[in-house]
């Protein structure tokens, strides 16, 4: 076998994961009639977990651009989910939060989302996501000293 050609074949499988991930998050969206897309369920759900992140530490956290992120907040800005405050000690920067609105449009998405992982946890079981968990972290760290 190639070498890293199983690293490589592990690479694919987590971007068709991530894909489906995608795709069963956005089928429940529209289930419930929620109104929202998946990258703005991403962003609400890192503000959420993390209030005050500055749009290119938002966009990096999902990998999107800067540009799709200003897109984004401002969509979710004008839903009234988050506010931009500027940054006190880099006054170039503005840091996102939800506003209460959005706090508790992020409570009603919850039980609505955690339908999905349920799902998912349920098939593989406790221990063996836990598992995957640790490998994934181990090939994260090891990818980020490369």
């Amino acid at each position: 076998m190639k070498k890293g050609k199983s690293v490589r074949e592990l690479s694919l499988q987590l971007l068709r994961t991530r894909m489906a991930l995608r795709r069963a998050l956005q089928r429940t969206l529209k289930k419930y009639d929620a109104g929202i897309s998946f990258e703005m369920l991403q962003v609400m759900n890192r503000l959420y977990d993390r209030p005050g992140y500055s749009q290119q530490s938002l966009a990096e956290s999902i990998s999107k651009s800067k540009a799709c992120m200003s897109n984004i907040i401002a969509n979710l800005e004008k839903r009234g989910y988050v506010r931009r405050e500027e940054d006190p000690c880099d006054r170039r920067n503005r840091l996102v939060y939800l506003t209460e609105e959005g706090v508790a449009f992020h409570h009603r998405l919850a039980p609505m989302t955690d339908e999905v992982y349920a799902y998912a946890e349920e098939r593989l079981g406790v221990e063996r996501t836990g598992e995957i968990r640790i490998l994934l972290k181990e090939l994260y760290d090891i990818l980020e000293t490369y």
